[in-house]
C-alpha cells in the first residue's frame, strides 16, 4: 500500500508572516519575494518523508521545486496544479463564504483519487476540517501562518497518519 499523501503550503506554512526571531529562518529573495525558510523545516520534512508522499499543494506550484526544494534539501515533489484547473461537474460543493479559502480543495480531491492525504495550510475552512474528523482518509492540520509549521503539527502528522478507509464487509 503506499504511503499517505501530504499536501505542503508555502506560504504561512514554510514561509510564516512573523517567525519567532530566535527560531533561525533565513532570508532569501525569490521571484522577487522576501521569503523567510528554517533549515528545521527542511529536516522536519525529510522525516516525514518516511511516512507520507510530499506534494506541493501551494501557489508556487513547479517553482516549488525550483526555489523552495533546493534551500530545504527536498528532491523534487509532486506539484497539484491549481492555477489551470477547471472545475468539474462531480466536484464538491463548498459554500459561497469559504470558496476563497477552499479553492484548492477540488484539486486536491482529484489528485489524491481516493488515496490517504493529510493537507497542511493556513488556509483550510473550518468546516472542512470539522468534517474530515470523522474520516480516517484525512488529516487537515490549519497552520496559523504568523508562526508557520511548528514541531507539534509534525508530531500530529506522526501520530496519526491517514489510512485507507475501511471497505464494507460483503460476507
Amino acid at each position: 500500500m503506499p504511503a499517505p499523501l501530504l499536501f505542503l503550503d508555502v506560504d504561512g506554512v514554510l514561509n510564516p508572516v512573523c517567525p519567532d526571531p530566535e527560531a533561525g529562518f533565513e532570508t532569501h529573495t525569490l521571484l522577487g519575494y522576501r521569503v523567510l525558510l528554517s533549515p528545521r523545516h527542511g529536516d522536519w520534512l525529510r522525516e516525514l518523508a518516511e511516512h507520507y508522499q510530499l506534494c506541493w499543494a501551494t501557489t508556487w506550484e513547479d517553482q516549488a521545486n525550483v526555489h523552495i526544494s533546493p534551500l530545504l534539501g527536498l528532491p523534487e515533489l509532486p506539484v497539484v496544479h491549481f492555477a489551470g484547473y477547471v472545475p468539474q461537474p462531480d466536484d464538491p460543493r463548498v459554500p459561497l463564504m469559504d470558496l476563497f479559502r477552499a479553492f484548492k480543495w477540488a484539486p486536491l480531491l482529484r489528485f489524491a483519487d481516493g488515496r490517504p492525504f493529510a493537507w497542511v495550510d493556513d488556509l483550510i475552512p473550518g468546516r472542512l476540517v470539522r468534517n474530515s474528523r470523522l474520516r480516517r482518509d484525512r488529516l487537515l492540520l490549519p497552520v496559523d501562518p504568523g508562526e508557520g509549521l511548528q514541531r507539534h503539527h509534525v508530531d500530529r502528522l506522526l501520530k496519526r497518519p491517514p489510512a485507507a478507509r475501511r471497505r464494507p464487509r460483503t460476507d
